[in-house]
């Protein structure tokens, strides 16, 4: 690696609430020219002591050569999605405590040092950056509904421990960091943050946090519909995958509802007469029958094996050291 390259502060803070611990301040960024070099110097200002990496996601403009010009160290990843940017800063970058944050200047870096000391303070894995705002254009009414509906499923469904999952600024221990798998490519890797947070039972926390509109001539990267409907995909692929006994369960609690439907008339009208004149609804009844049992199997099976794998996780999150700064002092 060439030493232009390597970051200048990588080095424990000191006579900071996180004193002795290395802090990383992680923003992906594509095509954000205009606001990049505020993130920098905010974050920068913010957190002292603080390494800060940009990574380029093939932005066509001066992102790049602009927060390298602000004191930024400028990598790249040529795989575009914001979540195949973190798989790549995830493994990168080391550190004791990284902050997430959107380059696009829409959160407020003066936040950033309250969550890291709520992260340190209560020995937490997670702090999530709650929006809180008036800007209608930034977060607008349907990016609002959007974040409020699919928030509800996953606090039904996973625990009711989050109440902004899609926000874009988090504080994360090393332990969360060098053991999240990181699977998703683009917008939905919040929604992989906080779903593996709550299985994994892990510290979160939450802290409410400015969220202001875009600076001039800046434009969102985030397409309502179609990224909405990739987020609420990945929710359904997360269950199947984290809760497959619910989620083969209810298909083949469906898949009966329907059997008995189209079943019943006809078990009725054999008894009444001894004839089954609609062959073909009785084999489509007992087919369903059996695929509804057929789910509930695999279902059960699966819960084993997805029993397995979060025993398994656990173990490596464990083999992470816990943060190792100093204990805060005690109230007087």
């Amino acid at each position: 690696m060439p030493a232009s390259d390597m970051p200048a502060p990588d080095q424990p803070a000191s006579g900071t609430a996180w004193s002795g611990l290395r802090l990383a301040v992680l923003i992906p960024c594509f095509n954000e020219e205009v606001a990049i070099a505020g993130v920098v110097e905010g974050f920068a200002r913010a957190l002292p002591g603080a390494a800060i990496y940009v990574y380029d996601n093939n932005s066509s403009d001066r992102t790049a050569e602009t927060a390298r010009a602000h004191g930024a160290v400028v990598r790249h990843e040529r795989l575009q999605g914001k979540g195949n940017v973190i798989r790549r800063a995830f493994a990168d970058v080391e550190a004791d405590i990284y902050v997430l944050v959107d380059g696009d200047g829409t959160y407020d870096p003066a936040a950033a040092a309250a969550m890291v000391r709520l992260l340190v303070a209560e020995r937490l894995d997670m702090v999530t950056g709650t929006r809180v705002t008036d800007a209608n254009a930034t977060y607008r009414p349907g990016h609002r509904i959007g974040n409020i509906a699919l928030t509800a499923i996953v606090r039904h469904i996973f625990g009711n421990r989050i109440s902004d999952m899609l926000s874009g600024y988090r504080v994360f221990s090393r332990r969360f960091v060098k053991s999240f798998p990181a699977l998703a490519a683009g917008f939905e890797t919040e929604t992989e943050f906080t779903v593996y947070a709550l299985e994994m039972k892990m510290p979160v926390g939450e802290l409410p946090t400015r969220y202001i509109d875009r600076a001039p001539g800046s434009e969102s990267k985030l397409r309502t519909w179609s990224d909405g409907l990739r987020i609420l995909t990945t929710i359904v692929l997360l269950v199947k995958e984290e809760r497959p006994l619910q989620f083969f369960g209810l298909a083949g609690l469906l898949l009966l509802l329907v059997s008995v439907g189209l079943g019943m008339p006809v078990v009725s009208n054999y008894l009444q007469t001894g004839l089954v004149p609609r062959l073909p609804t009785a084999l489509l009844a007992t087919a369903l029958g059996l695929l509804a049992f057929g789910s509930l199997l695999c279902g059960l099976i699966l819960d084993s094996v997805a029993r397995g794998r979060k025993e398994h996780k656990r173990t490596a999150y464990l083999a992470i050291p816990a943060l190792s700064g100093d204990e805060p002092e005690p109230a007087a």
